[in-house]
């Protein structure tokens, strides 16, 4: 398993996905608090033309909560790419057939299985503390994240939405023949999900309520509110990976 976590690595670096996601992540960091503190400007650049059209604008102050507003903004963005990258880690194989030298070698499919979802869940992972580092870094030199509340609780709720994400991915890559199954199979249930959550009396019981962090920054909810999508998050993603692991096990390599 050691040889495949290697190998999983190893292509992740030379298919330039690993890089692709660092500079994307590293990049919506970036953006969240420049766009926040480049909004005066441009609202003042436009005072112009705007009072031409019978429009006032007044002055315009931002501070951490506008960056972090732009955080909850991009991330989800960053999901996406995530996932198109990241779903022909399994087909790929089943395709050039190069999981069957493996697993014929005497190595379990259950560690090929873990090693792979392993290392999609550490890729999330680092992806996404590293945009909510540069973020919080900027917003704390430029401003004072003292403005926001149970700052990191939130920032660990949409992680948990990523991790839940990923989950389904890993799900449908173990039974799918192709990537674009997998992006149909796992787009569906999210878009699904996102649709549900309109519907007030189920949203809190969605994995989907995870992604509503601004509302815990502005101390419109508490940490407790979130309880029960965190419950439902945490059982989806066990579920998934139980039937990733029987999938895989029935799957024509």
């Amino acid at each position: 398993m050691k040889a495949f976590l290697r190998k999983e690595w190893m292509e992740l670096c030379r298919s330039g996905r690993f890089l692709i996601l660092l500079l994307i992540f590293t990049l919506f960091g970036i953006m969240n608090p420049v766009v926040a503190k480049m909004t005066p400007w441009l609202m003042e650049t436009l005072t112009d033309s705007l009072a031409e059209s019978g429009l006032t604008v007044t002055e315009v102050t931002v501070d951490a909560m506008n960056s972090w507003g732009q955080f909850y903004k991009n991330i989800p963005a960053g999901i996406v790419v995530f996932i198109l990258l990241c779903s022909s880690s399994f087909t790929g194989e089943y395709q050039k057939g190069t999981l069957i030298p493996p697993v014929t070698k005497g190595l379990s499919r259950r560690k090929i299985l873990l090693a792979k979802a392993l290392t999609m869940f550490v890729l999330w992972t680092v992806m996404y503390w590293l945009c909510f580092g540069i973020t919080c870094g900027y917003n704390g030199y430029f401003w004072d994240n003292g403005i926001a509340g149970h700052l990191f609780f939130a920032g660990m709720l949409t992680w948990l939405f990523g991790v839940w994400v990923t989950a389904l991915l890993v799900c449908f890559s173990s039974a799918a023949g192709s990537s674009t199954q997998v992006l149909l199979g796992t787009g569906g249930v999210v878009m699904g999900v996102y649709i549900l959550g309109m519907f007030p009396k189920i949203s809190g019981f969605l994995p989907v309520k995870l992604m509503d962090g601004m509302s815990l920054l502005q101390g419109i909810k508490a940490p407790g509110d979130y309880a029960v999508g965190m419950a439902a998050a945490g059982g989806t993603i066990l579920l998934c990976m139980v039937l990733a692991a029987v999938c895989f096990d029935r799957k024509q390599l």
